[in-house]
């Protein structure tokens, strides 16, 4: 059977995204289908993104050497996609990871990114009150990662990574897809559109919707939990005030959140972004997690959040408190899923576990090299990134 396309990657978000520059760089007949961000997010009735916000936050410094290999091989990549793209979407203001003395978090944090060659700082209390005064921070320690840390667009770093696979050869539809299935050695995809495309490999890319129906031959081992995030609106003054203020990951009892520190929007307004919801609301599909990104998230979080930034940044008063509705995708290994199907046409390139957006280039440079040699190999990576299937 003829085919229309060597390789296709159905969704365009921050991995789909990344997977097509890296394929399109090396190959001819590559294409990405995703849709663009909806101009009415409650009139919308396709799929949506996490990606269609202006704050995530970057660093090498985690627990886990996978996760920090990750995020440090795409983090050395930023500029080369800025440069090439000519698209501005990370800020260098650092990171700091904040969290009780007595637990061995901070300890295989700082071990990890030594590993890597990663420049950290150690801080006791009395440290993360010097260098964060603006912070009222609960008892415990920090690891302060200075440079190669901050905090990216994931909206921009999508637009660049879209335009560089497009520069590169690659064909991007901007629709979204109903259906893949194999059909006589071929991969068959359908769009909303009605198009049909037909391409020897595909590699699903859709983040919480990869476990919609018809997508895959069985559903992947993922799921997929509601996230609220609040936004803190504050003024020119409040946001050149806090300038010095790093991203942050904070675990206390009863808190565990991440913060950025004022980011302008694209309504021209400075906001301080929180998220870290206290308890877990699952989505049972596509259906679920459309009407969930209709909403502007649960009450109960926007309270929980709320009273963590009165007691964190206390100074802080509020123009206005916003929230918004978005979703992480948690697989069985904690790790994405980078691998095939039953289907030798059909690969999946997905889960997020809430902490990708930084790690977005590297994990798409994997799953371009799953259909590139037929397998990821070692990397260095202790895990292989196989999937899981229901």
């Amino acid at each position: 059977m003829a085919v229309d396309f060597k390789y296709i990657v159905v969704g365009r978000g921050l991995m789909g995204a990344a997977a097509a520059r890296h394929l399109a760089r090396q190959v001819d007949g590559v294409a990405v289908i995703g849709p663009d961000e909806p101009d009415d997010r409650k009139a919308h009735q396709g799929v949506f993104a996490s990606h269609y916000d202006e704050g995530r936050i970057t660093r090498t410094i985690d627990p886990d050497r996978n996760w920090a290999l990750l995020a440090n091989r795409s983090i050395g990549r930023y500029g080369e996609i800025a440069r090439d793209s000519g698209i501005d979407f990370y800020r260098e203001v650092g990171c700091v990871v904040v969290a009780p003395t007595q637990s061995d978090y901070l300890e295989r944090t700082r071990q990890a990114a030594i590993s890597l060659g990663v420049e950290t700082r150690l801080l006791d209390g009395a440290g993360l009150k010097a260098a964060f005064p603006f912070f009222a921070f609960p008892d415990g320690g920090g690891v302060l990662e200075a440079r190669g840390a901050g905090h990216i667009s994931p909206r921009s770093l999508v637009k660049a990574q879209s335009l560089l696979a497009e520069k590169a050869g690659a064909t991007v539809i901007r629709d979204y897809v109903v259906s893949i299935r194999s059909e006589g050695g071929v991969a068959v995809v359908e769009t909303s559109g009605g198009r049909t495309c037909r391409g020897e490999k595909v590699l699903l890319a859709a983040g919480g919707f990869s476990i919609a129906e018809n997508l895959l031959p069985r559903p992947v081992a993922m799921t997929v939990y509601a996230r609220t995030v609040a936004l803190f609106e504050v003024g020119e003054a409040d946001a050149a005030r806090l300038a010095a203020m790093p991203s942050l990951i904070l675990r206390a009892p009863g808190i565990d959140i991440y913060l950025l520190p004022p980011i302008r929007y694209l309504d021209g307004k400075f906001y301080l972004k929180i998220g870290g919801d206290p308890d877990d609301l699952a989505l049972s599909g596509d259906a679920d997690i459309r009407a969930w990104f209709k909403t502007e998230g649960r009450d109960t979080v926007r309270a929980h959040l709320k009273r963590i930034v009165e007691g964190l940044v206390p100074d802080i008063v509020p123009l206005s408190i916003s929230t918004a509705a978005c979703v992480v995708s948690h697989t069985e290994s904690g790790y994405p899923m980078i691998g095939y199907t039953s289907s030798p046409e059909i690969a999946v390139l997905t889960g997020c576990a809430g902490t990708s957006a930084k790690s977005s280039d590297e994990i798409g440079r994997l799953g371009a090299e799953l259909l590139l040699s037929g397998g990821v190999g070692e990397q260095g990576y202790s895990t292989d990134f196989t999937p899981q299937f229901r």
